[in-house]
C-alpha cells in the first residue's frame, strides 16, 4: 500500500509516518520504480502499535524500547511492564505539578475576585503575583498572602 493508505488505515499523518522511518522507529520502506514508497500489513499494525504507545504518551526512547520488545522472543514481559511502571511514576509526578497549578490558578483568581475584580489592570492581584520572585520551595510562583 502506499503512505496515504497506510496513513488512513493507522490514523497517521504521513509526516508523521516519514518522522517515523527518519528517526527508526519504522524500518524503510520498499519502493517503486519511481521512488513511491510501499508498505505491509506488518508495517501498518507496527505503526498502530507505535501511534498507539504516543496517545498513551510515552517517550519516544520508551516507544523505541517497547517496539525492540514487540520483536525478541529471548525477551521477558517484565521489561514492558518496567518501562509502563517507569512511565506512570512520570504521570503521576506531572499530576501532582499539574494539581499545585491548579491551586495556585485558583488562588490568584480567589485573591482577584477578592481584592480588586474590576480595577485598574496594572493593580490585579494576579498581574502583581506573577510578577513576585519566586521561593527557593521549589514552586515556580510566589502569592504574597497579605495586601
Amino acid at each position: 500500500m502506499k503512505i496515504g493508505e497506510l496513513a488512513r488505515r493507522t490514523r497517521t499523518n504521513a509526516p508523521t509516518i516519514r518522522y517515523y522511518e527518519e528517526i527508526g522507529l519504522l524500518p524503510a520502506p520498499a519502493r517503486r520504480e519511481g521512488g513511491q514508497r510501499t508498505y505491509g500489513d506488518g508495517d501498518g499494525r507496527r505503526l498502530t502499535f507505535i501511534r498507539q504507545c504516543r496517545e498513551f504518551g510515552f517517550p519516544i526512547e520508551q516507544v523505541r524500547s517497547l517496539v525492540a520488545l514487540t520483536e525478541d522472543q529471548d525477551r521477558s514481559c517484565t521489561e514492558a511492564r518496567s518501562i509502563a511502571q517507569v512511565h506512570l511514576n512520570a504521570v503521576r509526578k506531572k499530576l501532582a505539578e499539574l494539581k499545585g497549578l491548579e491551586r495556585n490558578l485558583t488562588d490568584f483568581i480567589n485573591r482577584c475576585d477578592a481584592v480588586c475584580s474590576g480595577g485598574p489592570g496594572p493593580d490585579c492581584v494576579i498581574l502583581q503575583d506573577m510578577a513576585a520572585p519566586t521561593h527557593d520551595c521549589g514552586c515556580s510562583t510566589t502569592r504574597r498572602k497579605s495586601r
